[in-house]
């Protein structure tokens, strides 16, 4: 999938100014070129609902965040992402490590939930299955910017 450098380059060139995780074995690989980026601050919590919280108050400081957690830190913070895209309306986005995509007949129900639920909150959405798509991530960033609305990135995890 996409490499520490290629995400931290991209944020960069896309204006991101704050990334607000809570990595998951895959995602945490790119920490050093995050927190290595001059142009990004990289912002740690504790519990996914967090990041939503902080990435509102980011947006509404004038600052450029993107939350970057697991989809089953999706599901656990189902409460923040509502109050803040629905309630409040603002247009944060999020790159999403989507479990178990890659794993072929998965039981995982991280898997099995995380687009259906995505669609029934109504976030638009585009799925990444490999690096060479990294351009889609930006072109969808960039439109959900423009549109002035959120949307969320996932990225398929597992072996292939």
């Amino acid at each position: 999938m996409l490499t520490g450098p290629q995400i931290a380059a991209m944020l960069a060139e896309l204006g991101v100014t704050h990334v607000v995780w809570l990595p998951d074995s895959m995602l945490g690989g790119w920490e050093t070129a995050l927190s290595q980026s001059p142009e990004l601050k990289l912002v740690r919590v504790c519990r996914e609902g967090e990041a939503w919280t902080l990435a509102a108050g980011l947006h509404l400081g004038g600052r450029r965040p993107l939350v970057v957690i697991q989809n089953t830190g999706l599901f656990e913070s189902g409460d923040a992402l509502r109050n803040v895209l629905f309630d409040m309306r603002l247009p944060l986005y999020a790159i999403v490590g989507y479990r178990s995509y890659l794993v072929e007949n998965s039981p995982d129900t991280a898997r099995r939930f995380t687009e259906p639920v995505l669609k029934a909150w109504g976030v638009d959405h585009v799925l990444i299955e490999r690096a060479e798509q990294a351009p889609q991530l930006a072109e969808h960033y960039r439109t959900c910017r423009s549109a002035g609305r959120p949307g969320v990135a996932l990225l398929a995890e597992g072996r292939g």
